[in-house]
């Protein structure tokens, strides 16, 4: 019997109100040795009371020494299981703009990217160009056509865009042609099987053409292409533990996460404090709340301690209008690490608080790694949180006789 089997059978619905409040990217390192990390540099006396009524410690997202991408952080926080459930960020983008992914369908996540005169990356996000200039560059690259597949290119949000590739026999074993550093070209698409092979083939010519139609426009002079992914199988959060979701998101790949897993998908407006207003406009409509906040991980991905600094400030300033309405349960995590020394993910795991009202509250005073290294929770993989969200909010019987 797996986890969900599990907590089907034990499941047991109540009126109690579940937050789950992910600050992306939360985790981070000290500059110098022994110096703060972002999170214990900032002034949080509102997470740090809530470490003080309830227990805290560190969550592994995947595996120790594996670095998680946004979608396997965020599956595991939803208490899937995320070497089961591999899905492809160009699901998730598309599902995140509500984009109609079909049977037929390959989804890639696309970054508009800066390259010199000898095609090499020199900015992996062109410079994070706004919407509009993303929504133009998209309006360019829906000219492109390969015989043999329909294309569609969508834009999302600043660099991010989604092509989806419709045709018959295409496989979604095809690496990404982002290299992951600067200096050097976009990788070649190559498929692992033979349907794949196709898929590349046809990933090449449009990237080649890409590379024709943009060739004048930078910083958004290039592309690359990442997480190709058809639509998997998945069993909703309402199925698996009974609860009624809601997504309160700003960014559309985490829209598109919620939807993967049956959330309904709230308009969170373009802010925090929208957010948490969107929280208490809903709250006696849905009884589980995910709340994410994407600046934690955009600061930490941009070197800026400093603004990753401010803004776990400007997410504990909004932390008492959330405990004002009363949820039973609330965890405050992140689906990774994202340091600014690193200027990227990491594995290293991600301080975890959990609160409610029968929790057994551990020695920790402050929100931090350092302290949750002495919290109550230990280290945990991030999939059970969702059973201990469940279990203290009184939504789980006894197991056995």
């Amino acid at each position: 019997m797996n986890i969900h089997d599990l907590i089907r059978e034990l499941q047991e619905p109540n009126d109690s109100k579940i937050v789950l409040l992910v600050a992306d990217g939360l985790g981070g390192l000290p500059l110098e040795p022994g110096g703060k990390t972002e999170l214990e540099s900032a002034r949080t006396p509102n997470l740090d009371a809530c470490v003080r009524e309830g227990v805290c410690g560190l969550s592994i997202p995947v595996l120790p020494g594996i670095t998680p991408g946004s979608g396997p952080g965020h599956l595991a926080l939803f208490g899937y299981d995320p070497l089961q459930y591999r899905i492809g960020r160009g699901i998730l983008e598309a599902l995140g703009i509500n984009f109609e992914v079909g049977p037929r369908d390959v989804a890639v996540r696309g970054n508009f990217v800066t390259v010199d005169d000898a095609g090499r990356i020199t900015d992996r996000r062109a410079g994070r160009p706004p919407t509009e200039r993303c929504v133009a560059m998209c309006r360019k690259l829906q000219t492109i056509r390969v015989p043999g597949v329909d294309i569609f290119v969508e834009p999302v949000r600043e660099h991010r865009f989604v092509v989806v590739f419709r045709g018959d026999q295409l496989g979604d074993a095809v690496n990404d042609t982002d290299p992951q550093q600067t200096g050097v070209p976009p990788l070649p698409a190559r498929g692992a099987d033979p349907p794949s092979e196709t898929t590349a083939h046809i990933v090449n010519q449009f990237v080649a053409e890409a590379a024709r139609v943009l060739r004048d426009d930078a910083p958004t002079n290039m592309v690359t292409l990442r997480g190709f992914a058809r639509y998997p199988k998945i069993a909703t959060m309402h199925e698996v533990y009974g609860v009624r979701p809601v997504a309160i998101a700003v960014y559309p790949m985490y829209k598109g996460l919620a939807r993967l897993v049956g959330m309904t998908v709230a308009d969170a407006g373009s802010t925090l404090a929208d957010q948490v207003e969107t929280l208490r406009r809903l709250w006696d409509q849905f009884d589980f709340f995910f709340l994410h906040f994407k600046y934690t991980d955009s600061t930490g991905e941009d070197g800026n301690f400093a603004a990753k600094v401010e803004m776990i400030e400007r997410l504990d300033a909004e932390l008492p209008r959330i405990r004002a309405l009363g949820p039973d349960v609330l965890i405050v995590t992140g689906d990774h690490s994202t340091p600014s020394k690193l200027r990227s993910h990491s594995w290293h795991p991600v301080p975890t608080l959990l609160w409610s009202r029968t929790c057994r509250p551990d020695a920790v005073t402050e929100f931090g790694e350092t302290y949750c290294l002495r919290g109550g929770l230990g280290q945990i993989p991030a999939m059970y949180l969702m059973p201990l969200a469940l279990a203290h909010a009184g939504r789980l019987g006894k197991y056995g006789a």
